[in-house]
């Protein structure tokens, strides 16, 4: 699967990055293209600076709002965001013409993060223009979730995360659903931690993107999981997981292949990379409230066969039992087995149903101290009203 990824505002464009960085790995290590386009857009001129993968012209670094920010951002003022989407909206739709194999592409893939103002703002409103301009193929958010102590500390966090949401999900073919909390290393300094998340956060999508556009017989899958089967699973509400497990890297010469041992350890270590990606999955869910699902296994050709399969076959029915499961595999990956997983139209998800719950407490403790200040400015002025001025 090919597709054209977009990130907006700092969280955005990174990860936007982080895509433009697995496809140079699929293009160095397995000669294939995976991103047709890769782009940042923002109202900060700093943030485009501190890309290393996209290219740094101005047709794939994007400054928007320029005459209004001044290319110094909105100040989580997604409002303000929302509305320099609407008016720089021709500066994104050109770039996307630039993008060499456009026609080649299957999707688009549009990154932000819910807390900001850039992101959470002009994602919606670009996934809209798109989705009207190219009907031909489907457009995905990838919304990034923000950490707990933003949620406590930062009451426009919640507002701009709830409003991003709702927006979002009106437009967009399916909404991956990312929370940074998921991923956060405590001990670690926070440009590591924001870092190996960014880079947590794009890791399930590799093997999933490069399966459909292998060229080698040997590695195309017997059951190759296509764009058209992800394309066939994403709808709403989606969260992503990965895991894999360690294969042993020595066989003896003289191991008996027919052993019952050996048949268990099979399905033990496949169950576990499964076990690992639901557990890892991108937002905490029930798989229960999944309408739909897909997995992928990536393994040696030797280490892959049908008890196998039929093991996580029968695994992810346990755990999903409403859900249309899709499936595949993908004789690429060598001394691990890997599994990635997709749950989708997910009917509840409670992380999104808090944070708008909260929102609508936040925007009436916002308007109530707003008025407390309002009122405050006015005695003063009232109070002042006949003292001398110098103006």
């Amino acid at each position: 699967m090919k597709i054209v990824v977009m990130g907006f505002g700092q969280c955005g464009g990174r990860i936007a990055d982080e895509f433009a960085r697995l496809n140079n790995r699929a293009r160095s290590y397995r000669g294939i293209e995976i991103v047709t386009g890769a782009f940042a857009v923002n109202t900060d001129a700093a943030d485009l600076s501190g890309l290393f993968n996209i290219r740094p012209d101005y047709k794939h670094r994007i400054l928007i709002g320029g005459r209004i920010t001044g290319g110094h951002g909105v100040g989580k003022i997604n409002e303000m965001a929302s509305e320099i989407a609407r008016e720089d909206s021709d500066k994104i739709v050109d770039a996307i013409r630039t993008t060499r194999h456009f026609a080649e592409s299957d999707a688009f893939l549009l990154c932000a993060g819910a807390a900001g103002g850039t992101g959470s703002g002009s994602l919606p409103i670009i996934t809209k223009l798109i989705k009207e301009r190219y009907d031909d193929k489907p457009v995905y958010n990838l919304i990034v979730l923000p950490f707990e102590h933003e949620e406590q500390n930062e009451e426009r966090t919640v507002y701009n995360s709830a409003t991003c949401l709702k927006s979002a999900s009106a437009v967009a073919d399916a909404v991956f659903l990312i929370d940074n909390q998921r991923y956060i290393k405590k001990d670690a300094s926070l440009r590591t931690n924001i870092s190996k998340i960014n880079a947590f956060m794009v890791e399930p999508f590799f093997n999933l993107l490069c399966a459909g556009e292998e060229k080698k017989a040997k590695h195309i899958g017997a059951k190759t999981l296509d764009a058209g089967d992800i394309m066939q699973t994403l709808s709403g509400w989606t969260v992503v997981g990965y895991g894999q497990s360690l294969l042993p890297l020595v066989k003896l010469p003289f191991e008996r292949k027919s052993h019952f041992r050996k048949k268990s350890t099979e399905a033990s270590i496949g169950i576990q990379a499964m076990d690992e990606a639901i557990s890892e999955l991108s937002l905490t869910c029930n798989p229960k409230d999944a309408n739909r699902a897909l997995y992928l296994l990536g393994a040696p050709a030797s280490e892959m066969n049908m008890e196998l399969v039929k093991e996580l076959g029968d695994y992810l029915r346990d755990i999903c039992p409403k859900a249309i499961i899709r499936s595949g595999d993908y004789p690429r990956e060598r001394g691990v087995l890997a599994i990635t997983v997709i749950l989708s139209e997910i009917d509840t998800v409670n992380k999104v149903t808090e944070l708008y719950q909260e929102s609508i407490g936040v925007m009436g403790a916002i308007n109530k101290k707003q008025a407390e200040i309002a009122s405050k400015l006015k005695y003063v002025e009232d109070v002042g009203r006949d003292v001398p001025s110098l103006l």
